[in-house]
């Protein structure tokens, strides 16, 4: 004879249902991806079937094809754009969507070939464009609109006349996101990287003696700060 459930199982039964479906959440999709948990946040963000989760789903992957060998990254940008896509049609007024979108073309730029890393440029230009009509206070876009510009007059005249990347716009940007964004380190590196570009090598120490003094609690904030002070180094 099957015996009843006892209370206290039964009650147990419940707090475990209630673990898993809270591991089926926004919030835990995000808790796995600060922890470095990159393909199980992007999973899990997926599975939500959510903007949001698609977006986060873009942002995980775009971040672990970092960590990824090279032989993986394009296939991984590319994914992470079909994640923002499926963010954005869910969603067209969803600012972190084309602003995945728009990150995850940077990078693919990177593994194309020239017309292809330019038409890309274009589109991530309009993606980061609507980024900011939507919220006018997203730092990150405005320190990827000054990598824009950086990264395209740093390629010569050819690249800023078709694109219309301009020198004059890229501190502007980076300032703006500092000072909405103030004690994120990650700001400041990236202003660095845009100034080694330009062969500021004063200015890009300045900015990264900064950033090692924020706060670092992710994975990724501890990896950006372990970057910056690499590079600081290796500036002094």
């Amino acid at each position: 004879m099957r015996h009843a459930l006892t209370r206290p199982a039964l009650v147990t039964l419940v707090l475990a249902a209630a673990v898993t479906a809270g591991a089926q959440s926004q919030p835990a999709a995000q808790a796995l991806f600060d922890q470095g948990k990159w393909q199980e946040a992007a999973s899990s963000a997926a599975a939500l079937n959510t903007s949001a989760g698609f977006a986060l789903a873009a942002e995980a992957t775009t971040a672990g094809a970092g960590l990824s060998p090279d032989s993986q990254k394009k296939a991984l940008f590319e994914k992470a754009q079909g994640y923002a896509r499926q963010a954005i049609a869910l969603d067209k007024n969803n600012a972190d969507a084309y602003f995945e979108l728009a990150r995850a073309q940077g990078r693919l730029a990177q593994y194309s070939g020239i017309l292809n890393s330019l038409n890309l440029a274009g589109d991530m230009r309009k993606n980061l464009d609507q980024a900011i009509r939507l919220r006018p206070n997203m730092a990150g876009a405005y320190v990827a609109l000054g990598l824009w510009h950086a990264n395209l007059v740093s390629k010569g005249r050819a690249a800023t006349f078709v694109t219309g990347a301009r020198a004059n716009q890229i501190t502007p940007n980076f300032e703006k996101a500092i000072a909405l964004e103030p004690n994120v380190a990650v700001h400041r590196i990236e202003y660095a990287n845009a100034l080694l570009l330009g062969g500021n090598k004063a200015g890009a120490a300045a900015q990264l003696q900064k950033a090692v003094t924020l706060p670092a609690e992710t994975y990724w904030e501890k990896r950006d700060l372990e970057e910056a002070k690499a590079r600081l180094a290796s500036l002094q």
